[in-house]
C-alpha cells in the first residue's frame, strides 16, 4: 500500500482495493468519504490547505472504489 500524505489515510491502488473483502471495502469507503468531508469543512472555513493535493485524491480513491464496486456487480 502507497502512503501518500498522511499516516492514517492510505491511497489504495485498484489491485489493493480488489484484493479486500466487501465488509472492509464499505468501512474504507466510509472513512474516505468522512475525511473528504472534513477537509472540505476546513477549506470553507478558510483554514490553510497544508496538503492541497490531498482532496483530489480522496475523491479520485472513493470513485476507483466505487467504480470496482461497479464492476464486481
Amino acid at each position: 500500500m502507497n502512503f501518500a500524505f498522511s499516516a492514517n489515510m492510505a491511497i489504495l491502488r485498484a489491485k489493493d482495493i480488489r484484493n479486500m473483502k466487501p465488509e472492509e471495502i464499505r468501512k474504507k469507503l466510509q472513512e474516505l468519504r468522512l475525511e473528504l468531508s472534513k477537509e472540505l469543512a476546513n477549506v470553507k472555513m478558510g483554514r490553510p490547505v497544508k496538503n492541497p493535493g490531498k482532496i483530489r485524491e480522496i475523491r479520485r480513491t472513493i470513485a476507483r472504489i466505487l467504480t470496482i464496486q461497479r464492476e464486481k456487480r
